[in-house]
């Protein structure tokens, strides 16, 4: 059975192993997310300044997302908490460890823990699949910008609250 849980930084280098290993795949498509090619700093810096959420099982993490808050150094254009920073086992032995750990964060932590009514994310235009993935969990696109790693980033929300919609 999966545990969920907040990260720490004894965490950091199954964070990184997992994360390299997850984003082979971008790796292979020349694009450029920070996590692709993180190195332990960079893990570290993560968990220190995001909301680092982690999934276990049997004692293993087989997925993360981090949460970027609007008032920490990095905020997401929305003034909401951006999800970034997600990667799943590619070894796991069972399918949709992804999906339930995106759920978890987004009701669970986000909605209702930190009541918030909305959530955004980037991704990168050139992805072959991920902007129809968040679409059909309800994301919706909000905008684009040239940020300087060789895509373009199209930015994504989706509202978790629904009357909160202004």
């Amino acid at each position: 059975m999966a545990e969920f849980r907040l990260a720490t930084l004894a965490d950091g280098p199954q964070l990184l192993d997992l994360s390299l290993r997850a984003y082979e795949p971008i790796r292979q498509l020349g694009i450029h997310f920070a996590a692709a090619t993180a190195d332990l700093a960079l893990v570290e810096k993560n968990l220190t300044n995001n909301m680092c959420l982690v999934m276990e099982e049997e004692g293993r993490i087989v997925s993360t997302i981090s949460v970027r808050m609007p008032w920490g150094p990095q905020p997401g254009p929305y003034g909401v908490p951006h999800l970034w920073w997600f990667a799943s086992d590619p070894d796991a032995n069972r399918k949709g460890i992804g999906r339930e750990m995106i759920t978890w964060c987004e009701e669970t932590m986000l909605r209702d823990t930190l009541k918030t009514p909305a959530v955004s994310l980037g991704t990168a235009d050139k992805h072959p699949w991920l902007i129809e993935m968040y679409e059909r969990r309800g994301y919706e696109i909000q905008g684009s910008k040239d940020l300087g790693r060789g895509h373009i980033t199209i930015f994504m929300k989706k509202i978790l609250i629904p009357e909160f919609r202004a």
